[in-house]
C-alpha cells in the first residue's frame, strides 16, 4: 500500500457508519487499493481465464471464498472455471466446498472491528475467513480442514476410487427397494435335483472372462477414480444376430463380482467367481448382470469355486435376482427365485484346496430383459454416500449429526464418522452423556450390516420422542462402512491389504490398516472423556438363520452375567428374528484381534458382534421365510428400543432378566452334567463353575485365512528371509568352543608348515622323515591341549593372530639368547597389546615352527 493513499483511505473509511460496512463488504474493498502483488494476480488470472470476479474479490481477499461459492462458474470441485487441474488431487479438492458455523473467533473479530473502524481499511489476509451471503457480513472462521468430509450441496457425489488394475465400466447402478407382498419361504428340497458335472472351457465356450484382476503374489499400489486407464475392452462374446440367445454377462462395476461365464449347453453356464483381490481365498459373495434373456425358457446357472464347506443354500436359501423391466413398469424391486437348488462338493480335484458348486434354475420375467443375481440385498458405497448426503442436506438432521472423515482408505475412499447427539443445555450435562459405538461393513461381502445400520440411523434420525430422549443421553458415534475399499472392488471378506481387518483390531500397522487403527484409537479417545455403555459391529451369517450376538464374558463377580442382558432384552423384543439360543459369550484364543474382544479388552462391558444371516428365521411368525430389507431395518429400530430398556432407571427390566439368565444357566448346567453322566448339587455355590466349560465355539470363520502382515509387506519380508538364507550359506558355522578354536589354529598352521616343507628341495629328507613319524604330530599335538587346558588361554576376538619369529622380550634383539624369567615358553596369548606386556612369542622345534597369537 501507498502510505499517502492509505492515509485518505482510512479517513474516508471511517466516515462511512459501521453498519453500512457490515451490510456490504464489497465497498470496503473498493476503498482500498490492493498491493502490486495482488494487482498483478488479478490482472494474470484474468487474462488467462482463471478469474472472472470484480476486483474487491481478489484471491487474498476476505471475501475470496464467498465470491468462489456464489459464482455460477465455480465448479463443485473448487477448481476456477472449467479448468480442474488447478487442484490436481480430487482429495484436496473435496475440502474447500463444507459449510461452517460461526465460530468464537470470528465474534472476537467481530467485536474488534465494532470498537475500532479503522480496522476495517485493510483487507485481511486470512484464508480462514469466511463470508455468507452477498450484502451480509456474518465472518465465520473454516472449520479444520482434515476432520471431516465434504459433500457439495448439488451435483456428483465423490467418485469411488478404484485399485489401478481394475476395469469399470461408465454406468451407474441403481436398485429400487421393495419389499414383496408375501413371505418369501425357502425352498424345499425334492430330491430329485440334478447335480451338473463341471465341465469347464475345455467343452464350453468362454463367453465372459476378467483377465486384469490382481491375485495372489500381487499387492496394492495406487488408485484412481474409474479404475484402470484406457479403453474399457468388452469381455463378452458378441452377438451374431437377434437370434443369437446368448447371455451377455457383465460384473464390472461397484461391488461386482464374477470372474468367468462358460457356455457349457444351449442355456446352461458355469460361472467362476472372483477371488478377494491381492488373496486366492474367500469366494462367497456374488453379484452380476446378465442381458439378452428369453422369457419362459428355463437357464441353469453353476458356480464352481465356492471354499465353505457348509452353506445355508443347503437348508433352503435362495439367490436374489432383480429384473430392470420389472423396476420400471410395476415397480418390484430384487426377490428370492430359482428352483433345483443344490450345494454340494466340486468332482474335479487338482490337488489344492477343495471346492463346493452352487447350482439353480431360473426362468427370466422377460424377454431382451437386463437382471441381476446376488448373494444377498447389495449396499454399495455410493448408496451410502447418497444417503449421508441427504442427512447432510436435511436443515433439522444436520443440527444433530455432524458427519466426519475418520481417516482414508488405502484406496483414498472416505471411511466416514457420525457423531450423533442433541445439543446439551450445560457442559456438565454433556460430560454426564455416556457413549455408544456402532459399526458395520468390516467384511465387505455382508451387506446385511449396512441394512441394519440404515434402519438405526432411519430412527435415531427422526423426530419421534424416543429418538430425541436417546440423543438426550447418549452420545452415539457410529462408522456405518468400516471397509469401503472392499466394498467397491467385490470382495467378500478382504481389505485392499489383501487381510481381514476383523483379526486387527490391535494392528500397530496405521497405514496398512487404517480404518482399524483410526476406529480403535477413537474409541480410546472416547472412552478418555466419557463411559462407552455399548459397542456392537454389525456382520452377516453365512451357515446360521436368525439373527443373535457374540460377546464376551466378564470375569468380575460384580457384573456377573451383565453381558447377557441386553441380547436377552432384544430377544424378547424382536421374537422372531432374534434367538438368543445361539449366542455366545466366548472368548476364544483365534477371535482376539477382533473389533468385539478388543473393545472388551480396552474396558467396553457390552461389547458385541452382531450376526444376521443371509437367510431367514426360524422362529415364530417368520418361521421358514426370508428375511427382506424391512426385517433387517426393523432390527437397527429394535436396537434403539432394546438400548432403552437397558438403560431405563427402573431397574425392574434389567434384574428380571438377570433373575432368568440365572435360572437359564442352572438349566444349561445340569443338561451338561447329564450328559457327562455326573451329579451335582446346583444348590450349592454353582455360580463359580466355569462358563468356558458350558459354551462351545462361536463357528465363526478361521482367522487363521486371513491373518499375519498385508500382502505387500509380506513380500518385502519373503525376500528378506531369502537373502538371509544366501547369507547363511556363504558364512562358515562358527566354532562352538574355545579348545575347538584353538585346535583348528594349531592343525592349520601345522598344515601350511608341512607344505611349505615339502614344497622346499632342500628340505624334502625331513618331509620323509616326518611322514615316517607321525606320532611325533600327535604327541605335539597332546601335549598343546594339555598345555591349553592348564593355562586356559583367551582370545580377544577384535584382534586377528599376530606371529613374530622373536623369541625374547622386547628389549631383546639376540635370537638365541635364553627367554627371559618371566616369559613363559608355552602356547600364550596376551589379553593387552603388545605394547604394554611385550610381543607374543614363538616355540622353536628343528625346522618346525609352532606359532602364537596375542
Amino acid at each position: 500500500m501507498f502510505p499517502a493513499l492509505e492515509t485518505e483511505l482510512k479517513q474516508e473509511v471511517g466516515t462511512l457508519p459501521l453498519r453500512e460496512l457490515h451490510r456490504n463488504p464489497v465497498l470496503l474493498d473498493q476503498k482500498t487499493c490492493p498491493d502490486p502483488y495482488e494487482d498483478f494476480m488479478y490482472h494474470h488470472l484474468q487474462y488467462y481465464g482463471y478469474f472472472k470476479a470484480q476486483r474487491g474479490s481478489l484471491p487474498n481477499s476476505a471475501s475470496h471464498q464467498h465470491v468462489r461459492k456464489n459464482n455460477p462458474r465455480y465448479g463443485l470441485s473448487g477448481s476456477f472455471g472449467e479448468r480442474e487441474d488447478v487442484i490436481p488431487d480430487p482429495l484436496q479438492k473435496e475440502k474447500l466446498l463444507w459449510p461452517t458455523c460461526l465460530s468464537s473467533a470470528a465474534h472476537r473479530q467481530i467485536e474488534a472491528v465494532s470498537r475500532d473502524p479503522l480496522m476495517l481499511s485493510s483487507p485481511l489476509k486470512s484464508r480462514q475467513l469466511l463470508h455468507d451471503e452477498f450484502g451480509e457480513v456474518n465472518p465465520c472462521l473454516r472449520e479444520p480442514r482434515d476432520l471431516f468430509t465434504f459433500f457439495p450441496s448439488s451435483g456428483p457425489l465423490q467418485a469411488p476410487r478404484w485399485p489401478i488394475e481394475c476395469e469399470v465400466i461408465k454406468e451407474n447402478l441403481h436398485h429400487i427397494e421393495w419389499v414383496p407382498p408375501q413371505p418369501e419361504y425357502f425352498y424345499q428340497p425334492t430330491g430329485n435335483e440334478k447335480l451338473p458335472e463341471i465341465v469347464g472351457e475345455e467343452k464350453g465356450t468362454v463367453v465372459y472372462q476378467l483377465d486384469s484382476v490382481p491375485t495372489e503374489g500381487s499387492y496394492f499400489t495406487s488408485s484412481r477414480v474409474g479404475g484402470k486407464r484406457g479403453i474399457i475392452r468388452e469381455p463378452a462374446v458378441t452377438l451374431q444376430g437377434p437370434e443369437d440367445n446368448t447371455l451377455l454377462f457383465e460384473s464390472r462395476f461397484e461391488s461386482g463380482n464374477l470372474q468367468k461365464a462358460v457356455r457349457v449347453d444351449t442355456y446352461e453356464y458355469e460361472l467362476t467367481l472372483r477371488t478377494d483381490l491381492y488373496t486366492n481365498k474367500h469366494t462367497q459373495w456374488f453379484y452380476f448382470r446378465v442381458q439378452n434373456t428369453r422369457k419362459d425358457t428355463t437357464y441353469r446357472f453353476t458356480i464352481v469355486n465356492l471354499l465353505k464347506p457348509k452353506s445355508l443354500y443347503t437348508v433352503g436359501m435362495k439367490p436374489l435376482m432383480y429384473s430392470q423391466l420389472d423396476a420400471n413398469t410395476h415397480n418390484i424391486g430384487w426377490r428370492r427365485e430359482g428352483n433345483e437348488i443344490r450345494y454340494y462338493k466340486n468332482n474335479t480335484d487338482d490337488g489344492q484346496q477343495p471346492f463346493y458348486c452352487l447350482t439353480w434354475t431360473i426362468q427370466f420375467p422377460h424377454d431382451q430383459d437386463t437382471c441381476f443375481f446376488a448373494h444377498f440385498y447389495p449396499y454399495t458405497y455410493t448408496d451410502l454416500q447418497c444417503y449421508l448426503l441427504s442427512v447432510a442436506n436435511n436443515p433439522v438432521q444436520s443440527q444433530f449429526c455432524k458427519l466426519r472423515t475418520l481417516c482414508r482408505s488405502l484406496a483414498g475412499n472416505t471411511v466416514y464418522l457420525l457423531t450423533i447427539t442433541n445439543p446439551s443445555r450445560t457442559p456438565r450435562e454433556a460430560a454426564a452423556k455416556k457413549a455408544v459405538v456402532l459399526s458395520a461393513r468390516v467384511h465387505p461381502g455382508e451387506s446385511n450390516g449396512s441394512w441394519i445400520m440404515k434402519g438405526f440411523l432411519d430412527f435415531i434420525l427422526s423426530n419421534s420422542p424416543d429418538a430425541q430422549l436417546l440423543r438426550d443421553i447418549f452420545v452415539f458415534k457410529v462408522v456405518p462402512m468400516l471397509n469401503p475399499d472392499g466394498v467397491i472392488v467385490g470382495n467378500y471378506r478382504c481389505s485392499l491389504a489383501g487381510r481381514d481387518l476383523n483379526r486387527h483390531y490391535k494392528t500397530i500397522l496405521k497405514e496398512s490398516f487404517p480404518c482399524i487403527w483410526h476406529t480403535r484409537n477413537m474409541v480410546k479417545r472416547l472412552l478418555e472423556e466419557r463411559e462407552v455403555l455399548l459397542y456392537c459391529d454389525f456382520h452377516g451369517h453365512s451357515r446360521k438363520n436368525n439373527i443373535f450376538l457374540y460377546g464376551c464374558k466378564n470375569n468380575d463377580r460384580k457384573y456377573w452375567l451383565h453381558e447377557r442382558v441386553f441380547p436377552l432384552m432384544l430377544s424378547k423384543n424382536v421374537p422372531d428374528k432374534f434367538s438368543f439360543q445361539s449366542c455366545n459369550f466366548k472368548v476364544q484364543k483365534c477371535k482376539e484381534g477382533t473389533g468385539r474382544v478388543v473393545m472388551w479388552r480396552m474396558g467396553i462391558l457390552n461389547s458385541y458382534t452382531m450376526e444376521s444371516t443371509f437367510g431367514g428365521s426360524t422362529l415364530g411368525n417368520k418361521r421358514d421365510t426370508h428375511f427382506t430389507i424391512e426385517d433387517l431395518k426393523s432390527l437397527g429400530y429394535h436396537v434403539c428400543d432394546t438400548l432403552l430398556d437397558f438403560c431405563d432407571p427402573d431397574r425392574t427390566k434389567f434384574m428380571q432378566c438377570l433373575a432368568e439368565l440365572k435360572e437359564l444357566l442352572k438349566q444349561e448346567i445340569h443338561k451338561k452334567f447329564n450328559e457327562l453322566g455326573q451329579d451335582m448339587d446346583l444348590e450349592g455355590n454353582w455360580s463359580d463353575i466355569s462358563l468356558s466349560d458350558i459354551e462351545s465355539s462361536t463357528s465363526g470363520s478361521d482367522s487363521s485365512l486371513s491373518d499375519g502382515l498385508p500382502v505387500h509387506l509380506l513380500s518385502m519380508a519373503d525376500e528378506v528371509n531369502q537373502k538371509k538364507k544366501i547369507y547363511k550359506k556363504k558364512k562358515k558355522k562358527p566354532l562352538q568352543t574355545r579348545k575347538q578354536r584353538n585346535e583348528q589354529y594349531q592343525k592349520n598352521n601345522l598344515m601350511r608348515e608341512l607344505k611349505l616343507i615339502e614344497d622346499t628341495p632342500e628340505r624334502a629328507g625331513f618331509a620323509s622323515t616326518l611322514q615316517k613319524q607321525p606320532t611325533f604330530f600327535r604327541n605335539s599335538e597332546n601335549a598343546s591341549s594339555s598345555m591349553m587346558r592348564n593355562e586356559k588361554p583367551r582370545l580377544n576376538k577384535t584382534q586377528k593372530p599376530r606371529f613374530t619369529v622373536s623369541c625374547c622380550p622386547k628389549r631383546s634383539t639376540n635370537s638365541s639368547q635364553e627367554p627371559a624369567p618371566d616369559m613363559k615358553p608355552l602356547w600364550s596369548r596376551n589379553r593387552y597389546p603388545a605394547t604394554k606386556r611385550g610381543r607374543a612369542t614363538m616355540m622353536v622345534y628343528p625346522s618346525l615352527h609352532i606359532y602364537t597369537y596375542p
